[in-house]
């Protein structure tokens, strides 16, 4: 019992650093760097599936974090810096955050791309307590993915990877900041 409860405190104090770091970038090379890597994501995810230019198009809103770094042995996280983006033009920053424990080894990067069906589902996540559940899943982007994707709850969600290999793929636990521009 004593080793579960260690193991819940150091996954508590990762989640606890991780929230503690920045949404926006400090500077404007930062920002410059981070919507170059967004754009690139964006280009890069239609060019794997061009059906998914319709959810870009016709969201009402839409977060884009180029790159999530995730790993774990047995205890795991993620973390990923972001663009939100309402009405085509850039809205904010938003960090991810994800904690978990259970069966998982390994590490990965990869993009993940969140879809706001209506302004409410958007403001949601403007609101900074944006969270999703445990049952929470991604669509893997791939050509012709996105044909059959709907909204759940207002939100659609995309991960695409980039490398790495790691057992668990899901999106629940994860929890979103948020920074206006």
């Amino acid at each position: 019992m004593k080793r579960m409860e260690l193991t819940c405190m150091m996954v508590a104090l990762a989640v606890f650093w991780i929230a503690g770091c920045s949404t926006a970038p400090k500077s404007e090379a930062g920002k410059a760097q981070l919507d170059a890597k967004v754009q690139s994501a964006k280009d890069e995810a239609v060019k794997s599936d061009p059906g998914l230019k319709k959810f870009f198009d016709e969201a009402a809103g839409y977060a884009v974090f180029p790159t999530v770094g995730k790993g774990g042995i047995g205890v795991g996280g993620a973390y990923g810096k972001g663009e939100v983006y309402e009405g085509g033009q850039l809205a904010g920053y938003c960090t991810l955050t994800q904690a978990s424990i259970g069966l998982q080894l390994g590490g990965q990067a990869y993009t993940e791309l969140i879809f706001f069906e209506t302004q409410d589902a958007l403001d949601r996540f403007k609101s900074g307590n944006f969270a999703f559940s445990a049952q929470a899943s991604a669509v893997a982007l791939k050509s012709g993915a996105s044909a059959n994707a709907k909204y759940t709850d207002g939100v659609a969600v995309f991960t695409m990877g980039e490398s790495g290999l790691m057992y668990e793929a899901s999106v629940g636990g994860q929890k979103f900041s948020y920074t206006p521009k």
